[in-house]
């Protein structure tokens, strides 16, 4: 009779543990990986939200070609409408009582630095956060935080090198929102220009959580300006360039390439066609509407996931596409990290890529990082506005901080 206990209790104990590895990080199993994250669905920022379901719709077309290394990956993600104190909520219920194995694809600058120390504390990895500042790539303080975008810093030193040598003379100003992605993108700006020609005349910061921004347009107006730069997030941007447009005021406008998706610029278009016509951003990923990838294999991929696994989604919101090009940047680094898979060796991986064959960028953009560089995209291409598309308008340029 004991020996028969004795079986049955390790029998018990087998099928309890049969879940998991002994001594396994949260969120891994021999046949799953938990993944998490946050995004604004609802909110000022809520066009930013598609990048969520975007991403997990790729990581379903992942897990119906058999996973990654034996393993399907479950992506559990929260509104946080794009507001940090509830990233930070949200944060600490998908780490403590979800027990996920890493935080990706936050969105949001204010949000990705709220819940840093945290992550950083609990040695959680917050993989390919969506934010693009200079505080988001510490690696040397935080060494389980890594960003996706560009460098906002490098983004306005691409335009104010381009100003540079296109405009000389230019009178600027600049709209800004009151964060690390707006005064980036000035400093990176301001330095680009720096006794070349191009002048700042005024600037005007405006908080996200304010509601309008005609005021700042107005005062940037009587400057003098024949250059704006829009250093702001959707629902901004479309409101100053409705403002710049009631003004009469037809400057040279150059838009931050977190506002650029297709159906803001058709809005934009609409209110302010004299405007947007002519209007310089920056890319890093195709624009699967636009009719010179329509017989891009990506293209015909991105269709057919967003049928099958999204289909009450958009195909037009590029949002949509930058969510699978960043979930297909995190399924290269679990497939990279290897069948013994931990939270280290997920971080070791993320910090040795070194790859071009992310289909939904451009041509020519790698994926590049080190350990003592967290920052994978450091290239863009200028882009010029037709009122039909954004048409390239540039070789490959380095957007780096």
């Amino acid at each position: 009779m004991r020996r028969l206990a004795g079986a049955a209790l390790l029998a018990l104990l087998a099928v309890a543990g049969a879940g998991a590895s002994p001594g396994a990080d949260p969120g891994v199993t021999p046949t799953s990986i938990l993944l998490g994250g946050t995004a604004p669905l609802t909110g000022e920022a809520a066009a930013f939200g598609a990048v969520a379901p975007g991403a997990k719709a790729y990581f379903d077309y992942v897990n119906g070609k058999g996973g990654v290394n034996g393993r399907k990956i479950s992506y559990t993600y929260y509104d946080d409408a794009y507001n940090p104190a509830q990233t930070v909520q949200a944060t600490r219920r998908l780490v403590e009582q979800d027990k996920v194995f890493a935080v990706f694809n936050s969105v949001g600058t204010a949000n990705n630095l709220a819940i840093r120390e945290y992550l950083n504390g609990m040695k959680v990895p917050q993989l390919y956060a969506g934010d693009g500042s200079q505080q988001i790539d510490k690696p040397g303080q935080y060494p389980w935080t890594m960003g996706f975008l560009m460098s906002y810093r490098g983004e306005g030193n691409v335009y104010g090198k381009t100003l540079v040598k296109s405009r000389p003379k230019a009178k600027i100003a600049v709209l800004y929102e009151n964060t690390d992605l707006g005064r980036d993108m000035l400093t990176g700006l301001t330095r680009a220009i720096a006794g070349k020609g191009p002048r700042i005349v005024a600037k005007q910061a405006y908080e996200y959580t304010g509601a309008d921004v005609s005021s700042q347009i107005g005062l940037l107006k009587s400057s003098g300006a024949n250059t704006l730069m829009l250093f702001a997030t959707p629902k901004f941007f479309l409101n100053a360039i409705t403002a710049t447009h009631k003004l009469g005021w037809k400057p040279q406008v150059y838009i931050a390439a977190v506002s650029i998706e297709p159906t803001i610029m058709g809005y934009a278009r609409f209110n302010a066609p004299e405007l947007t016509k002519g209007a310089l951003s920056v890319a890093f990923v195709k624009n699967p509407n636009d009719p010179i990838w329509a017989k891009d294999p990506a293209v015909a991929l991105y269709r057919s996931i967003m049928k099958r696994y999204y289909p009450s989604g958009r195909v037009t919101d590029v949002y949509n596409w930058y969510g699978m090009t960043v979930a297909w940047t995190m399924v290269e680094t679990l497939r990279r990290a290897g069948k013994n898979l931990t939270r280290s060796g997920l971080m070791k991986a993320a910090q040795s890529l070194d790859t071009g064959a992310n289909p939904f960028l451009l041509p020519g953009i790698r994926l590049k990082t080190s350990r003592a560089d967290y920052r994978p995209l450091e290239t863009v291409f200028l882009y010029r506005y037709d009122n039909k598309q954004w048409v390239k308008a540039s070789r490959l340029l380095v957007a780096r901080g």
